[in-house]
């Protein structure tokens, strides 16, 4: 199983709610797009920031920053505004191609997601029209490429 599907079924058998964005989900909707990190959205909810935390350090992945999901929930504006924090990311020590960001600033809470069966078993990845949206507000030009890739394949 790859380490996309390992982050997936984990987040899936812990209930979090959370959906692939960022280069992963561009190339799942059918836009060539090369990443070697994972980007996840999540409801933004306590509970689910806990329990996506614990998946992931059950797969031997430690946040980057010494903070833990009571403190990003409690403090994410201010993360935003004054750290510039847009990610919170893990990654494995002994392995630096797994890694996930999990993404502060959007709130899957409301939004449309695609669940796409893959070999390695299913990936939930947000809707285009929604990760089209996402991409848009962020500004990035790698964002700006994905949304011209996801709209060509419209």
């Amino acid at each position: 199983m790859s380490f996309l599907n390992d982050v997936c079924a984990g987040l899936t058998q812990a209930r979090v709610r959370y959906a692939v964005v960022g280069g992963h989900a561009v190339a799942l909707h059918g836009a060539v797009r090369g990443t070697v990190d994972i980007d996840i959205v999540v409801n933004w909810r306590l509970n689910q920031l806990r329990a996506t935390q614990k998946v992931l350090n059950r797969m031997g992945l430690v946040s980057r920053l010494p903070i833990d999901a009571d403190e990003v929930f409690n403090f994410r504006d201010e993360y935003v505004r004054n750290r510039n924090l847009i990610g919170w990311n893990f990654y494995h020590p002994d392995d630096p191609t797994q890694q996930v960001d999990i993404v502060i600033t959007y709130d899957l809470t409301g939004k449309k997601t695609n669940r796409i069966d893959t070999t390695a078993g299913p990936v939930t990845i947000l809707n285009v029209k929604e990760l089209i949206e996402m991409k848009r507000e962020s500004g990035r030009p790698q964002d700006h490429a994905d949304v011209d890739a996801l709209e060509r394949l419209r």
